[in-house]
């Protein structure tokens, strides 16, 4: 199977593919039959320059970017590569949390300024403690539940919200979670229900001085008002995801109280190798006539 791919994967898996060129998606071919992208829109006006395409094979959990519909109208299968990727996430989004809470990046800054004098443990600098703090998890998949189990060890108090009450007594419903929480960190894919689901509204329910971490889509936000909410200084965030990638609000770039990070979720050597391997099951198996191990 002739393998389209938008770029050399890490790891030792992706030499399994036997027959793999490289290019982009805007020039038609009519021998390729496997796709593999990475953050790159695969739409009916794509399908159509690859007419006998047989997978799509999307190398991330989230496959916002490849319109399923449209493959499954050609029969062509969409594959991802979740699991894998739930602990690097969860260590960012707690990275991104401990470093707005303890004021990590603008104490670098203050370092690398020369500005390090006697004031140095003035009000400027005094963050707050993440025990005892509440964190509320929105979305309590793979990467949420993760997310919890390390706050659980920073003696944080947990809190969730799903789609349905679970029974669980850290349920609560979502309006009601953002008012209770000193750090709301998001976890959801992007899809109709999520899209800008945290909006102007449920923004304006959080405590003053609260937290918002994201590292799902920047698309589940909306971005403008909480821009509004962090120029204003009643917010802080950390944000390893943004609606209009690689673009950033400029807002946003001189503000202390926002630590912003270029998609990083899964950037680990460990990680992305991982991400390798599932995406080259699904390849191989779709080849071979088979089910693949992560179908959409």
């Amino acid at each position: 199977m002739k393998i389209l791919a938008a770029r050399v994967f890490p790891g030792p898996a992706w030499a399994e593919l036997a027959d793999v060129e490289y290019g982009d998606l805007r020039t038609a071919r009519d021998d390729v039959e496997g796709l593999a992208v990475v953050a790159e829109p695969v739409d009916a006006e794509t399908l159509d320059r690859f007419p006998g395409v047989r997978v799509v094979a999307n190398y991330g959990a989230g496959y916002d970017l490849v319109d399923v519909d449209a493959c499954r109208a050609r029969g062509v299968v969409v594959t991802n590569t979740p699991g894998v990727t739930a602990a690097a996430t969860a260590d960012l989004a707690f990275a991104l949390m401990l470093a707005v809470l303890r004021r990590v990046a603008a104490g670098d800054r203050v370092v690398r300024s020369g500005a390090w004098g006697s004031g140095w443990a003035d009000e400027p600098l005094r963050g707050d403690e993440v025990s005892g703090a509440t964190l509320g998890i929105v979305g309590l998949g793979r990467t949420g539940t993760a997310m919890a189990q390390r706050a659980r060890g920073f003696d944080m108090r947990v809190l969730h919200t799903r789609r349905a009450d679970d029974g669980d007594p850290g349920y609560r419903p979502l309006d009601d979670l953002l008012r209770e929480v000193d750090v709301v960190s998001l976890h959801v894919p992007l899809t109709d229900e999520t899209r800008a689901f945290v909006d102007a509204r449920r923004l304006a329910l959080m405590r003053d001085g609260a937290c918002l971490v994201n590292t799902s889509r920047g698309l589940v936000v909306d971005e403008p008002a909480l821009v509004a909410e962090l120029v204003s200084g009643r917010l802080r965030a950390g944000l390893d995801v943004f609606a209009n990638e690689p673009d950033v609000p400029p807002e946003l770039f001189d503000l202390d109280n926002v630590v912003m990070t270029p998609h990083l979720g899964t950037a680990t050597e460990a990680t992305r190798e991982a991400m390798t391997r599932v995406l080259v099951d699904n390849l191989l198996a779709v080849e071979r006539g088979e089910e693949p191990p992560n179908p959409v």
